[in-house]
């Protein structure tokens, strides 16, 4: 079986799931939970024809939301999942309020970012190629759980979830741990004109960043002649923009892991299409 540790992840495998945890995180187990999930079924995409959710579909989350807190020594129902609408809108949650057909909490506005300082409340986001960030301040005991698409990135949700956790919170950026789950990388988040053009009119103030520490522009948005389209590093945007915002750069924490080239065990958008499934990032102070 394939195993994706490396150093910066461990790949944990029992007979009823599998997950990966961030080194990093794990020298503060004793205060927060965590783990990203993989080939985990809790999508909600089957409906009926009048666009609502089949039944087993909730039995199926449900039991798949028991099996990852079972092993994270945790209450499922403590979770609570972001709604994710890919936009910039980031909500603090001050409590569960379990949804019955799921014994989770259920965010019911447009927000794909969470952010608490309460304890037993486990943050949920979902993905398929998109970028999940997981966020902890040590020292204020904050944690946020942000899913970041490309239309995130350019809308930098990554950094609006920094600053809330520093206005609501009094964190320090210098302080904030970042954690960036498996998402589609440079090598297969492959775009067309109308989407570059998206990417250099926000992101060209980069530039003068990227050459004061020796990276190539091109290397965030590149050309690809061969396709006529171009690849772009949501990941490195994401990781300049936080580090502009205050961040250290060995605070921010990449998994290294593309869903697309680990298909055959990380739900892909792309590769899956309307049959696609998600994964989890879970996070959670104890």
């Amino acid at each position: 079986m394939k195993n994706l540790s490396n150093d910066s992840v461990i790949h944990i495998k029992n007979e009823e799931i599998e997950y990966l945890q961030f080194k990093k995180l794990l020298e503060y187990k004793d205060i927060i939970n965590h783990a990203y999930t993989i080939g985990l079924d809790i999508g909600f995409k089957t409906k009926n024809s009048n666009g609502e959710i089949i039944e087993e579909r909730y039995n199926l989350v449900k039991q798949s939301y028991k099996k990852i807190c079972e092993a994270l020594k945790s209450d499922y129902k403590n979770i609570v999942r972001a709604n994710q609408n890919h936009t910039d809108i980031v909500k603090i949650v001050e409590e569960a309020s379990v949804n019955q057909k799921l014994d989770i909490t259920l965010i019911q506005d447009k927000e794909d970012g969470l952010i608490t300082n309460k304890k037993d409340i486990m943050l949920s986001t979902t993905n398929a190629d998109c970028i999940l960030l997981m966020f902890f301040d040590p020292i204020k005991k904050v944690i946020a759980n942000t899913h970041s698409g490309w239309r995130g990135t350019v809308q930098r949700i990554s950094v609006k979830t920094l600053r809330k956790m520093i206005e609501e919170y009094g964190c320090n950026p210098k302080d904030v741990i970042c954690c960036i789950c498996p998402s589609i990388r440079k090598c297969h988040f492959e775009v067309d004109e109308e989407v570059k053009n998206i990417f250099v009119q926000e992101f060209s103030n980069l530039e003068p960043y990227c050459k004061k520490k020796g990276i190539k522009f091109s290397d965030l948005i590149e050309e690809n002649i061969k396709s006529k389209k171009w690849n772009i590093d949501t990941v490195l945007i994401n990781k300049i923009i936080l580090q502009q915002e205050g961040m250290k750069e060995s605070n921010i924490i990449d998994s290294g892991i593309c869903s697309m080239c680990n298909a055959d065990i990380i739900h892909s958008y792309r590769v899956e299409k309307e049959k696609y499934n998600v994964e989890t990032a879970l996070i959670e102070l104890k």
